[in-house]
């Protein structure tokens, strides 16, 4: 009876150093030698729908205890990520009459997202499939519509929902306010009134001992509003030009980064406002000999996009000078990181969004009318995600589900959803997956069947 069965083996039990996995090192990726094909921690794979091969050893290896959880969940939301692409089952109800300017979904239950139009209307969608057919739309479940009595008289540029509960939600106008909405109620609990245009604001999603607002505007002083008092109680001085993006640390809930049209970008600790602790120098504190450039500079144009990667080591920058950079968040050095030419020609606040619980980390930039996926500690272009028919102004990443949804002036926001349905064609290449299992395998059969025996 013992010949019927078989043994497997594992060749070895040793678990993989988890340093560079959870630190997010580049080493722990290897660049590929075609641009959507690469490895994962040795497992093949591509972004054209192949999946990992060695999926299934990655599991029967979590199960017998090898191998941590941990790298079986980056390896499938890498993998998920890889495949996203335009859903053409899954639409969201179009509320808007103009441009999309800025979508948030909410930290809590990922399940609701604001939307933030040019014509000034806020929208709230569930995301959730509750008919459970594969066919579905995205139904706005409220809206501040045109006929609502406190509706922004301009566009709103930022949504942002409270990171604690989706009982109360943050938007941000060009009609220069910032108001604090009651979700049940639909109505505005507080609202900020500013000088200037407001770009931008952001709300700490990790703070316990502050309830601050750090607010962009046209004016070169950067407001921090506080929610307990119902005051700016605070102002950041240091910029010489408008305020495009604020972003706070998710790392630090003191640290706050402001970019701005005067090309810098600053880092400010909030309990200390006499000055910023790092402007960031794109040359880092070596300017070339024939070079032209002014010091403490980022960008050689104006800096309309902020980005910190999910563990707040690192933050992206996005400048007019069609240039990306990756900062280290600690020190404020320029990680020399190549991105080549992102087009950007926006006059106003760039939304883009990074991704959660892969490895590599992956950042999702508005690039004219299509959203780049760049590998973000190798500088590689990996794909282009084509949907909308103009400007792309913002994206936002469901973690969840490793889910991303873009809006563009177009008037459209689209889902892009893993295609998961192409998982699995492997099969179409016997040959080749067999040989590809045979390498990555960590299993292997030490047994014949007492059948091939006789």
């Amino acid at each position: 009876p013992l010949s019927r069965w078989r043994l497997w083996r594992p060749l070895s039990c040793e678990r993989p150093a988890l340093g560079p996995l959870l630190a997010a090192d580049p080493g722990f990726w290897s660049p590929p030698s075609h641009p959507l094909v690469g490895q994962y921690n040795g497992l093949r794979f591509d972004a054209v729908g192949r999946g990992f091969t060695g999926m299934l050893a990655l599991l029967a290896a979590r199960r017998s205890g090898c191998d941590e959880p941990l790298r079986v969940k980056r390896a499938e939301s890498t993998r998920r990520v890889l495949n996203l692409e335009l859903n053409n089952d899954r639409d969201v109800q179009r509320i808007h009459g103009s441009g999309i300017n800025s979508l948030d979904i909410d930290p809590v239950e990922q399940k609701y997202m604001l939307s933030g139009g040019s014509d000034g209307v806020i929208a709230i969608y569930d995301l959730e499939n509750a008919t459970k057919n594969l066919q579905y739309t995205c139904k706005a479940i409220c809206t501040v519509g045109r006929s609502h009595g406190h509706v922004h008289k301009f566009s709103v540029e930022t949504v942002q929902w409270y990171p604690c509960d989706t009982g109360m939600f943050t938007s941000s106008s060009f009609d220069k306010t910032l108001k604090i909405w009651d979700t049940n109620r639909l109505l505005p609990a507080e609202v900020f009134t500013f000088e200037g245009t407001v770009y931008c604001h952001h709300m700490s999603p990790i703070a316990t001992k502050h309830c601050l607002i750090a607010v962009g505007t046209k004016n070169p002083k950067v407001q921090l509003c506080d929610l307990k008092s119902g005051s700016c109680t605070h102002i950041l001085q240091g910029h010489r030009g408008e305020v495009l993006s604020v972003k706070w640390s998710p790392r630090r809930e003191h640290i706050l980064v402001t970019a701005s049209a005067d090309s810098k970008v600053r880092l400010w600790d909030v309990r200390n406002a006499s000055g910023s602790l790092i402007v960031l120098d794109q040359h880092n504190g070596e300017i070339a000999k024939s070079s032209s450039e002014s010091a403490n500079t980022a960008h050689n144009g104006r800096v309309n996009g902020l980005c910190f990667t999910s563990d707040g080591l690192h933050l992206l920058t996005i400048g007019t000078d069609d240039r990306m950079r990756l900062w280290n968040s600690s020190t404020g050095e320029n990680t020399l990181v190549n991105y080549g030419r992102v087009c950007n020609g926006s006059r106003k606040n760039l939304k883009l969004a990074v991704s959660h619980g892969c490895s590599p980390d992956f950042a999702f930039v508005p690039v004219d009318s299509c959203i780049a996926v760049y590998d973000i500690y190798a500088g590689q272009l990996l794909t282009e995600l084509r949907g909308h028919y103009n400007y792309v102004n913002c994206c936002t990443f469901q973690s969840y589900f490793q889910e991303l949804y873009s809006g563009g002036s177009d008037v459209n926001i689209l889902a892009w959803i893993p295609d998961l349905g192409r998982i699995g064609v492997e099969n179409d290449e016997p040959k080749e997956c067999e040989a590809r299992t045979s390498q990555t395998g960590i299993f292997q059969d030490e047994w014949s069947s007492s059948d091939n025996e006789n």
